[in-house]
């Protein structure tokens, strides 16, 4: 099953594909310095399509699988932002992780809470999952506050829980019921 919906007149979420690489990269380099300080360290062939052509299919496998749902924003052909469901557990569990970013020259639009409500609904009402989660820097005040726009609840706090920008850092960790 394809996932695709439209967020404004010009941006459209859709479910990744393989074709995807030449785009992927175009997007990281465009927004290197802006997603720096939020992500893990990059090893420069990051930054080429080579590398995400050579990766893009496992990701497609994940999602086909339904162990993860990668998708992309998008706009007039350009990927302006990421959204990724992933580690998805079934059984007792049915729960999901989401990561997100968007472009610099996208932010303050809404476009990320948009889209994040429509994988909490695809989640919920496609997916069958119960619970989502998600954890940010403790000064990502922007992501923080997609997230509780969202619905979603600060349950915890993780010390060293991710390496980004080159360093173990503390997270704030926040979860989404869906099924109550």
């Amino acid at each position: 099953m394809s996932f695709q919906t439209a967020l404004t007149g010009d941006v459209t979420l859709r479910e990744l594909s393989k074709d995807d690489a030449d785009a992927l990269a175009d997007a990281y380099v465009r927004n290197r310095e802006h997603l720096a300080p939020w992500e893990p360290e990059r090893p420069e062939e990051f930054y080429t399509a080579e590398w995400h052509r050579e990766r893009l299919w496992t990701q497609v496998l994940e999602n086909s699988a339904g162990r993860a749902l990668y998708t992309v924003l998008e706009s007039d052909g350009r990927i302006v932002g990421r959204l990724n469901l992933t580690d998805v557990v079934h059984g007792a569990f049915e729960n999901g992780h989401l990561g997100y970013w968007i472009d610099a020259g996208f932010t303050g639009r809404g476009l990320m809470t948009r889209a994040v409500e429509a994988m909490v609904a695809h989640s919920r009402d496609e997916l069958g999952l119960h619970r989502l989660q998600a954890a940010t820097l403790p000064h990502n005040t922007a992501s923080q506050a997609v997230l509780t726009h969202v619905g979603f609840e600060r349950i915890g706090f993780a010390p060293s829980y991710l390496k980004i920008a080159g360093e173990w850092q503390d997270h704030v960790v926040y979860q989404l019921i869906l099924h109550g």
